[in-house]
């Protein structure tokens, strides 16, 4: 009995959690359309969430790409199947392996720092002061970071597949001993619609994600600086969580939508 109550107080802590997450998401896209607009802050935060973190997609992507190839490599030499590694490498890294690895370093990177911000900013009582003043902390704060994130996620998605793509042609040159003729005109082949929507469907969604997640967690976060290094913990956790399970139902909505296209 117990464990049945440590479950039901579980399950209530989540479907209020859930609740409160769901409503604060719609005032951020509510927001995004009512005046006034923060460009300079917008544009502070696309360069500080994108190119902040381009060094951590490129290191990230060129190493998955060359340990998946040189994996799937190994495999089809035993069945004298190489000249397939590029079209392989493709489906798996544009389907797969770009949008959620790309989305998962920004949640580790990008999402704990503005949950730490946010809750900083709340705990230092900038938050109360802008409400006083009349300012919107949602509009000025939340939403900058959200619009850079849609922007920069799939952009750099899109930077990871490609160095993910040469990472592995290193492999095939080098290791698997395939010329670049066969490799890239097998990657070629399989950048048809169906897998380049799913490419670029994932990072847009995972980015709503993340952006949610994040500036909730800022938030809400209280009990001081030990609060608002649980909520940092409780952003990057919860965000990953996510982005992979519904990187499952993505890919299992869409793919049996688009089989054509496939």
């Amino acid at each position: 009995m117990p464990l049945l109550r440590v479950f039901n107080r579980w399950l209530k802590n989540f479907a209020s959690e859930t609740q409160e997450l769901f409503f604060f998401s719609l005032k951020m896209i509510l927001a995004l359309f009512r005046r006034p607009f923060y460009i300079p802050e917008t544009m502070e935060q696309l360069y500080i969430l994108g190119f902040g973190s381009l060094y951590l997609v490129v290191l990230t992507g060129i190493f998955a790409g060359q340990g998946f190839a040189l994996a799937f490599s190994t495999e089809l030499a035993d069945f004298g199947a190489k000249n397939y590694l590029g079209r392989i490498i493709a489906i798996s890294i544009i389907r797969e392996l770009g949008p959620v690895l790309t989305a998962l370093m920004i949640a580790a990177r990008v999402a704990s720092g503005i949950t730490a911000e946010i809750g900083a900013m709340k705990t230092s009582n900038q938050i109360d002061a802008m409400i006083a003043f009349g300012i919107d902390p949602i509009r000025k704060v939340a939403v900058p970071r959200f619009i850079a994130l849609i922007l920069m996620v799939p952009a750099l998605t899109i930077i990871c597949d490609f160095i993910s793509l040469l990472g592995a042609w290193i492999i095939a040159i080098f290791i698997s001993h395939i010329t670049s003729t066969v490799y890239w005109s097998a990657v070629f082949e399989r950048l048809v619609f169906g897998n380049l929507f799913v490419g670029i469907l994932k990072p847009i969604v995972f980015s709503f994600i993340i952006a949610f997640v994040a500036c909730y967690k800022g938030f809400s976060s209280e009990g001081g600086t030990k609060g608002v290094g649980r909520a940092t913990t409780e952003s990057v956790v919860l965000s990953s969580i996510t982005i992979l399970v519904v990187n499952f139902f993505i890919t299992k909505v869409v793919f049996s939508l688009i089989k054509g296209y496939l």
